[in-house]
């Protein structure tokens, strides 16, 4: 990351961390002689917490969690470096995880554990794995846009056509990672001329993937670049079933990088590569209660065969991912460097 961002992020979530640290395990502060995991999130505490309330439920594991975005979390690993506390990272994209495993902070997984996921959904060199994955879809409103007239490539979003009419989320952990893999698989000068167009097609900027589809859904913009499950998340807050949103979702096919499979995961520190504690959390995260739990609460695709996936998607199967190994998603300096010199970010 360059090392204005570094500085940023590692001070936003200093003081973030001092607050949120404790508070984030509901409250309880687990006293030396009792067993617990310290735990940085990259992922929103509304989505994780009540899973780790379970798994405490179940092992009497309390769990540490520290909350911020993925890339605020990588930021503040990477500076922290082997003094760090966290004993666990649990992050959005694979992008963040291979960057912290790029500075030697993960230790190597047991294979046990790492057999329990398919081999694209983990890293080359076991040190850390998938837990849930999602896809990059375009989000639509078919009353503005119809569905014959939707794009057949994320390419196609420059034409200018579309100028006014997509929102994206730049800063975004998901959003970057999509860009980082479309330099891996298409090379920096074409992804450079794609953020370009998209700039000079006068995007709408949000700040995470739910207001775009709650922009998109309530007809104030017709297009939006998200992951999948949001449409799933937002229309559970509304007690409705997704299909009931009049947003939908348009899944690129033939391969196209705007169908990017990724993949929420998580690493153990090398401090606690032998800590039975943290063997026992990342279990429970690749067991069948935990993927059940994003199936059918966060509507992620299970990366463990034998669990459904969730409802009002195409199976995980079906998708015709773009071919981009998820360990070559860790060069996330270049890629903020290249949304940052495009425009989209200030």
């Amino acid at each position: 990351m360059p090392l204005e961002f570094l500085r940023r992020a590692v001070a936003i979530t200093a003081t973030v961390a001092v607050v949120l640290g404790l508070a984030a395990c509901g409250g309880d502060d687990a006293g030396d002689d009792e067993a617990a995991v310290t735990l940085y999130s990259g992922r929103s505490e509304n989505l994780v917490k009540p899973l780790l309330e379970k798994f405490t439920a179940q092992t009497g594991i309390t769990v540490k969690a520290r909350y911020g975005n993925t890339a605020q979390m990588a930021a503040q690993l990477l500076e922290e470096g082997d003094k760090s506390p966290a004993e666990v990272f649990f992050a959005q994209d694979a992008g963040a995880l291979g960057a912290v495993n790029k500075k030697g902070l993960f230790a190597a997984l047991p294979a046990e554990t790492l057999n329990k996921v398919p081999q694209t959904y983990r890293s080359a060199d076991g040190k850390w794995v998938g837990v849930s994955a999602r896809s990059r879809v375009l989000v639509y409103n078919p009353n503005l846009v119809p569905a014959a007239d939707l794009p057949k490539s994320v390419f196609d979003l420059t034409d200018p056509k579309w100028k006014g009419k997509i929102a994206v989320a730049p800063t975004n952990a998901s959003f970057q990672a999509f860009v980082t893999a479309m330099t891996v698989q298409h090379g920096e000068a074409k992804t450079r001329e794609f953020l370009a167009g998209l700039k000079a097609n006068e995007p709408q900027i949000r700040d995470g993937n739910v207001p775009i589809v709650e922009d998109v859904d309530a007809g104030k913009i017709a297009l939006g670049l998200v992951n999948h499950y949001y449409a799933g998340e937002i229309a559970k807050e509304r007690g409705v079933a997704p299909d009931a949103l009049t947003a939908k979702l348009h899944f690129f096919t033939g391969g196209d990088i705007g169908a990017l499979v990724n993949v929420a995961g998580v690493g153990v520190l090398t401090s606690a590569a032998e800590d039975a504690d943290v063997r026992k959390l990342v279990d429970y995260l690749l067991g069948p209660e935990a993927q059940k739990y994003f199936a059918e609460q966060t509507f992620e695709y299970p990366v463990v065969t034998g669990v459904t996936g969730p409802a009002g998607v195409p199976a995980l199967a079906e998708l015709t991912a773009p071919p981009v190994d998820l360990n070559d998603l860790d060069g996330l300096q270049a890629t903020i460097t290249l949304i940052k010199e495009s425009g989209l970010t200030p």
